[in-house]
């Protein structure tokens, strides 16, 4: 029996693929997250802080949605390769329909956690904190910035992701000088940090006359959210706290109360606002934790800059690498110039159509990678 033979070679050759992936997903390491998670979950006293106890309800959910695919996959490889053994000792031909779908379902699973596999670095897991600021060019660089804000909200919506926008400074007479926005969602440091650099666009401005060809330049700063789950000293005595009113559309409340927060710490420098909340406290919050975030960032890339100069190599860890090109007129076309990869549909991309450009980026960390093992 040719056919069953060759199903159970499928069988076979998936549930080792499953095994193999189990490996490099940290299957293991991650169930026993979820169970330290539900142990949590199932402890009366949480429930005493409303907001902890949403806290982690919230990451419950998230852990079991992020191990889901691969219980199924599991479950599925296994039970498919039982029944293929069965079916041909049995010489049982009835079977190989069924196998078939299920070995369709287990190609479509693998494909999808394969790409969650190109997710190696520590943090690729973490929720994301962006932060856009609009370069040399006026009114036309605030108007391609806060296009740039839209483009990942729109790509957020795509995904199930929660966005929220803590921070922006409105540009003199359009768009944005600077935003901030903290993304939630499963792996979302680890697609995002492919828009880590500045981002080119050349159109015809409509912002004169001549409607002449403009080039505008933003830059994109990700950063991973990990405050609560890496220690980041942060002395108070080395913060500068600011209050003030919240310039950004909000109600009556926000702009009548001087709700929102400006921190400075003042050893690096690092200023961090925040004003979308109606309450001080929760900006203030909100502030620290991404505050803590760009800390760590900051000391991430030390600890790269410092290695690289030991390898005498240099890394791409400056948030002021241009790495993509968006071309609106004469011609529409998107180019990233650190992959290669391009397309023509311009207006799909700032539509939030980004995870061709992502993947390529992800693939080739992927490469670099297994050639510095090699």
């Amino acid at each position: 029996m040719v056919e069953l033979a060759d199903s159970l070679h499928q069988a076979k050759d998936v549930h080792a693929q499953a095994l193999e992936l189990r490996t490099r997903l940290h299957i293991d390491a991650r169930e026993a997250k979820l169970a330290a998670v539900e142990a949590r979950a199932e402890d009366p006293a949480l429930w005493a802080d409303p907001d902890a106890a949403q806290a982690v309800m919230t990451e419950l959910g998230r852990r079991r949605t992020e191990l889901a695919p691969w219980r199924r996959l599991a479950s599925l490889a296994e039970d498919t390769l039982v029944l293929a053994e069965l079916a041909a000792e049995a010489e049982d031909a009835d079977s190989i329909p069924e196998i078939e779908a299920d070995l369709a379902e287990l190609r479509a699973l693998l494909a999808r956690l394969e790409t969650e596999a190109l997710f190696a670095d520590d943090y690729d897991g973490a929720d994301a904190i962006i932060e856009i600021n609009a370069g040399a060019g006026g009114t036309e660089a605030c108007d391609w910035a806060e296009m740039l804000g839209r483009m990942y909200l729109r790509w957020c919506e795509r995904h199930g992701f929660q966005a929220d926008v803590l921070d922006e400074l409105p540009g003199d007479q359009a768009g944005v000088k600077s935003m901030t926005i903290e993304i939630r969602g499963t792996n979302a440091y680890g697609y995002l940090k492919s828009e880590r650099g500045t981002h080119r666009l050349i159109r015809f401005s409509p912002f004169n006359a001549a409607n002449t060809r403009q080039t505008s330049f933003a830059s994109v700063s990700v950063i991973p959210d990990v405050a609560d789950d890496v220690a980041v000293e942060v002395r108070e005595e080395d913060l500068k706290v600011d209050t003030y009113r919240a310039s950004s559309a909000g109600g009556q409340h926000v702009n009548k109360t001087e709700s929102a927060i400006r921190i400075t710490h003042l050893p690096t420098g690092i200023v961090v606002t925040c004003q979308n909340e109606r309450s001080q406290i929760k900006n203030r919050a909100s502030a620290m934790r991404v505050l803590k975030a760009r800390l760590l960032a900051k000391q991430r890339a030390e600890q790269e800059e410092a290695l690289a100069r030991l390898q005498g190599t240099k890394t791409d860890i400056a948030f002021g690498n241009q790495i993509r090109t968006y071309f609106l007129q004469p011609y529409t076309l998107v180019k990233d110039h650190r992959t290669d990869y391009e397309t023509g549909n311009a207006s799909a991309v700032l539509e939030g159509d980004l995870d061709p450009f992502m993947l390529a980026y992800l693939q080739r960390l992927s490469r670099q990678r297994a050639e510095q093992r090699a």
